[in-house]
């Protein structure tokens, strides 16, 4: 049987080799932070590769994630055969997570092979919520905070981080034929859901444009209303969470300087532009303190 030193050397390899817009800033975290953040991304990476795992059925996936459900139970209450899972249970116990944030992830993940639809913005948040915000949730007591608006705070953060995916993903998540903008806004842009499905829409369609905008302001705001939260976390891991959130909001401007152009080659956030995070995210190590927001 693996040490728990070795299951989480296990976890940091898979966040090395698969996180490429947050290992920097696990990295940057103190060792056991650093450790515990990968293993939840680590458990997190599994159960997105049981749903998206390309030319397997629906049903075998279905499968996949029920065991993987079913093996996350059996680690919290004890078991140790997987080195994910028993990395994730040992970071449970340690840092106080709420169980319940593990599983309504997995009930996020589970609702995206079930061809789900959102009628409206509220509909969204509850999505985002299970597949973003539960995970700022786990994060904000892996850093440690005393005072309570913590949370809101990183609820909110999840959801930036949401939407920020589901605006470069579009395209992409319209070819497994998954739209994640509400049917109601989508009709007040004039925009049918079925142009985004058979690809019909492009990025000069004026109708396209408003409606990103519309989206993109919105990202935004949650991005302003959970900035605090870097002031709020342990000291010593502020400059780690201060680099995840300035990586995330770079991706959303490099959205809008492309102008919303999502139906190409997959946006990400310039390599510079990452060295400059990496840069300042070691000199708030030397100096301390909550940086600003935006970065």
């Amino acid at each position: 049987m693996r040490s728990l030193e070795e299951c989480y050397s296990h976890c940091r390899r898979i966040a090395k080799a698969r996180a490429r817009n947050f290992f920097l800033s696990l990295a940057a975290l103190p060792r056991p932070q650093s450790d515990a953040m990968c293993a939840v991304y680590a458990f997190m990476r599994r159960a997105d590769d049981l749903v998206d795992e390309a030319g397997i059925p629906a049903n075998a996936r279905h499968a996949g994630l029920l065991d993987w459900r079913n093996a996350l139970r059996a680690h919290l209450a004890g078991s140790n055969d997987d080195p994910v899972l028993r990395a994730l249970a040992d970071t449970a116990k340690r840092y106080q997570i709420p169980h319940a944030y593990f599983f309504a992830l997995l009930d996020g993940m589970e609702s995206d092979l079930e061809g789900q639809s959102f009628d409206t913005f509220e509909d969204l948040y509850r999505y985002c919520y299970r597949a973003a915000s539960v995970v700022g949730l786990t994060t904000v007591h892996v850093l440690g905070f005393e005072d309570d608006a913590a949370l809101a705070l990183a609820e909110h953060c999840g959801i930036a981080f949401q939407l920020t995916n589901i605006l470069r993903d579009i395209s992409v998540d319209a070819a497994m034929g998954r739209v994640y903008l509400p049917a109601d806004e989508l009709r007040e842009f004039g925009i049918d859901q079925r142009e985004l499905l058979d690809g019909a829409l492009s990025a000069n369609d004026a109708r396209f444009q408003r409606l990103m905008e519309f989206q993109a302001d919105r990202a935004d705001g949650y991005y302003r209303q959970s900035a605090p939260l870097v002031g709020l976390v342990g000291r010593a891991c502020r400059p780690a969470l201060w680099a995840m959130i300035a990586t995330y909001w770079g991706l959303l401007e490099q959205i809008r300087k492309r102008r919303y152009d999502v139906f190409g080659t997959r946006i990400g956030v310039p390599v510079l532009s990452k060295l400059a995070i990496a840069v300042r995210t070691t000199w708030l190590r030397t100096v301390g303190g909550a940086p600003s927001l935006p970065a």
